[in-house]
This record gives C-alpha cells, sequence and structure tokens, in this order.
C-alpha cells in the first residue's frame, strides 16, 4: 500500500530544503532553511524542526516517513557518516540522531543516490531497468538505481564514479589534478565545474564559470569550443566506462553543468569509441525535477 505521506529533506553545505509529497508524488508543502554553520547539534535540530514545520503545514504531526539526501553516506561496517562536505557530520550516527530528534526512524542516502531515485522514479528516466544517475557540479557523484531500486552495493559506494581515475589519459592528463580524496587523476579534478574553469583559465588567462565557457564555445569563440571539445571527450570516456561495466539503459544528467544543451548531443556522438559494443542506443538524457531532484529522491527512500 502507498504511503500516505512521505517528507524528503535535502541537506546542503548553505541550506536544508524540504518537501512533501503525496503517495503519487505531488508536492504538497516545501520549506528551506538556511543549515547552521559548523554546528552538527544545531544541524540536527534545524532539519527535525523543518519537518514538523512542514508537517504542521498540513496539519499533521509524526505522520512522515522521513527520507535525508545528503553529501556522504553511512559506512555500512561502522554506520557512521563519512566524506560529507558538511564535516561537523563526519563520524556520527546520523540516522540514529535524527531518529530519536524526530521520534521515528529515518532512512538517509548520499544526495546523488538520491537524485537517480528521483529520476528513476516519476522523472526523465521513469519505466526503465538501469538507471545511472550523475551529478556534474561543484563535485562529480552518480548513483545506480536497478528495476526501481537503489543500488548501494556491499561497501555503499555504488555509483562513485568520481572517484575512480579518469580513463585513457592522454600524456597532458598524467598523472592529473590532485584530489582532495588523496589521489591524482580522479574524473572529478577533469569533470567538476570548477575544474573546467580552472584548466580554462590555465590555458587562457580568463577566469570564467564553465556555463559562461560553454556559451562562448557556442558564439565560436576558439579558446572556449577547444576547452568544451576537451571536456566532451573526458566525459564521453568516462561514461563509455560506466557503459561497458554496468550498460544502463539510461544516464541522466544533474547539477549546474547538466545545463549546456549541447552536451546530450556531442557526448554520445563521441563515447560510441570507447564502449565495446557494435551499437549503442544508450540515451543521455536531462532531468525531469532539475534542481528539486535530490530532495524528491530523498522522499522516494521510503517505498
Amino acid at each position: 500500500m502507498p504511503l500516505p505521506l512521505r517528507i524528503g529533506v535535502d541537506l546542503g553545505g548553505t541550506k536544508i530544503e524540504s518537501v512533501a509529497l503525496d503517495a503519487v508524488g505531488k508536492v504538497l508543502a516545501r520549506r528551506r532553511i538556511a543549515t547552521p554553520s559548523g554546528d552538527a547539534s544545531g544541524t540536527i535540530s534545524a532539519i527535525a524542526g523543518l519537518v514538523k514545520a512542514i508537517e504542521a503545514d498540513l496539519g499533521l504531526s509524526g505522520e512522515g516517513a522521513v527520507g535525508i539526501g545528503t553529501p556522504g553516506s553511512l559506512s555500512p561496517a561502522s554506520g557512521l557518516l563519512r566524506n560529507s562536505n558538511s564535516t561537523v557530520l563526519n563520524g556520527l550516527p546520523l540516522d540514529r540522531l535524527l531518529a530519536e530528534a524526530l521520534g521515528r526512524p529515518v532512512r538517509i542516502a548520499n544526495d546523488a543516490n538520491c537524485f537517480a531515485l528521483s529520476e528513476a522514479t516519476d522523472g526523465a528516466a521513469a519505466g526503465a531497468g538501469t538507471v545511472f544517475g550523475v551529478i556534474l557540479g561543484t563535485g562529480v557523484g552518480g548513483g545506480l538505481v536497478v528495476n526501481g531500486r537503489l543500488l548501494t552495493g556491499r561497501n555503499g559506494v555504488a555509483g562513485e564514479w568520481g572517484h575512480n581515475p579518469l580513463p585513457a589519459p592522454l600524456d597532458d592528463e598524467r598523472p592529473g589534478p590532485a584530489c582532495y580524496c588523496g589521489r591524482h587523476g580522479c574524473i572529478e579534478t577533469f569533470l567538476s565545474g570548477p575544474a573546467m574553469a580552472a584548466e580554462h583559465s590555465t590555458r587562457t588567462g580568463r577566469d570564467e564559470t564553465a556555463s559562461a565557457i560553454a556559451a562562448a564555445a557556442e558564439q565560436g569563440d576558439e579558446t572556449a569550443v577547444e576547452t568544451m571539445r576537451r571536456y566532451v571527450d573526458r566525459l564521453a570516456r568516462a561514461l563509455g566506462t560506466v557503459i561497458n561495466l554496468v550498460d544502463p539503459d539510461i544516464i541522466v544528467l544533474g547539477g549546474g553543468l547538466s545545463n549546456i544543451a549541447s552536451l546530450y548531443a556531442d557526448v554520445p556522438a563521441r563515447w560510441r569509441r570507447y564502449i565495446f559494443s557494435d551499437t549503442v542506443t544508450t540515451a543521455l538524457v536531462p532531468p525531469k525535477h532539475g534542481d528539486a531532484s535530490g530532495v524528491r529522491g530523498a522522499a522516494w527512500l521510503w517505498d
């Protein structure tokens, strides 16, 4: 039987957003507050207060099934949060603390997993068997949904393609930029928005955002065209490896760089040379729910 009310919470470094969805995914209420900076107990209290406020908006109390999307993930071994850019939360049993604060069980997943689940449930990939959701933004993340179910893996890192090495690196791509994870040449260090901007600045001396570079390329700026050419080839190599390994029906792009319209034609035109198949019919599409996919996916953690 479908749950009557799902509440999703998207925990970000600067804001916390929450929505309430009915059984068919209609948004019943939405709220957003600032994230308490550097304050773990304050963040937990803020999330609990936000959930209670959204229930009060609907005349309810304690009736919603709560899912939380957060950077990082819970370790299956320790049950503690790891790899979150809200660093004060790392090392905490976040699900247990939130369950105590709310007086009910909660479910927690990585924000990229929530994005993938949202788009696979009622978004751009609804009805597809295997869905790979990609975040291309300040960082690079991913999530994998198979037959409508989120695949997290034995170690809780399924879909974390951003911290694999860039496939088939060229001579000028080795050893690659340093990554915060401690290695060099991770996919994230080439495909994030800041990575594109940094390389463009190094080559041209111009400090521009990824969206500005893409717009300049559309207008025929030669240096921007070259930056985009290199970016498209790297994204094609990285996604080609995903297709070789998982062979999803559809790949949905999210994050700020998903707004670059040319990627949806240029990357599939390029990735075929990197995929071990005579035909490649994998679809590459933009998200249906855009920036709202993360918080919607958190709500869909309860099914």
